[in-house]
């Protein structure tokens, strides 16, 4: 069965990239890399959730990518990185531990998003060398550090073990997904995005979702539904944002406030009221404007001043 291609009309559509790159992981695996946007300036680093791609940030490529280096990249077994039998919380801070290495010269700071998984791969890599050197400021966007099926209120049911086991059988799922339908994008948009997004959004998220194979969807859930990352949170001493939608049923708003509290530097919890998981696509500007303000506040006031004779 094909899969879905990206849309090609509007905000959502990926823009094409500057050029691209393999980075090798730590086992071998071998990432696809996009670099967008002129070399030299502040760069942004993006890593995307569960059954995503680098699509998922198109709108934020698109505006960033006039004045930043914006590196965007698929997780393994996501968009063009091949799947790997190895699918661990370790292999996706080894993951974007190549990334960094491969695209930022060294010492080079940058700021650092991460949706859903993408933010649980920057908790997983806090302590690691590649990101203690590269990560300026760090900006979570609709992700959680443990409990993750149990906090789920995907179904409507009261909090328990019943709800849990319900949940965690059908987010672990083999089931395919099949072709982008109608009811396929009422499922898609109950589950993981706000009442009052827009049909161009949930458009764009069904086809990124749906494009995902099914046996690495079903490999991951069984990483999310296992997550255990509340000492690496401990570990994340840089600053960091977080975004996350108040009608969120895969990471309420309970994951983010947990966070907050626990962060070494947390510079600001955002609640969006109505939107769901899907923030840097339903809620695309505000999104983008908590990068720019990070990458202002630690990336850009750092950088040396260009000399003289390079402005001749």
């Amino acid at each position: 069965m094909s899969r879905p291609a990206p849309v090609t009309t509007g905000r959502y559509a990926p823009p094409a990239p500057v050029r691209e790159l393999t980075a090798t992981s730590a086992d071998g695996a071998p990432v696809h890399v996009e670099v967008h946007g002129p070399e030299g300036a502040p760069a942004v680093v993006l890593a995307h959730g569960w059954t995503c791609s680098t699509a998922f940030w198109a709108a934020q490529i698109r505006e960033l990518a006039a004045d930043h280096r914006v590196i965007a990249y698929d997780q393994r077994g996501h968009g063009r990185s091949p799947a790997s039998p190895a699918c661990s919380t370790d292999a996706l801070a080894d993951d974007l531990e190549a990334v960094l290495t491969a695209t930022l010269a060294p010492g080079e700071r940058a700021v650092i998003a991460g949706h859903s998984m993408g933010g649980m791969t920057v908790m997983a890599a806090s302590a690691r060398p590649a990101f203690r050197e590269h990560a300026a400021a760090v900006l979570l966007c609709s992700t959680g550090s443990t409990r993750l099926v149990p906090e789920s209120t995907v179904l409507p049911l009261r909090p328990g073990r019943v709800r849990t086991w319900i949940t965690g059988h059908i987010l672990g799922s083999r089931a395919p997904l099949g072709p982008v339908t109608p009811a396929a994008r009422r499922i898609l948009k109950y589950a993981t995005m706000g009442p009052a997004s827009a049909p161009d959004m949930v458009e764009a998220c069904a086809r990124i979702v749906h494009a995902c194979p099914r046996t690495v969807r079903h490999a991951w859930s069984h990483v999310l539904a296992t997550l255990d990352l509340d000492a690496a949170v401990r570990e994340l001493n840089v600053p960091v944002e977080i975004v996350a939608g108040t009608a969120d049923r895969l990471t309420p708003p309970v994951h983010a406030r947990a966070l907050a509290a626990a962060l070494p530097d947390c510079r600001g919890l955002t609640e969006l009221p109505g939107v769901g998981h899907m923030t840097p696509v339903e809620a695309p500007d505000l999104v983008t404007a908590r990068i720019r303000d990070l990458v202002t506040a630690h990336v850009s006031a750092q950088q040396p001043p260009v000399p003289a004779e390079e402005n001749a």
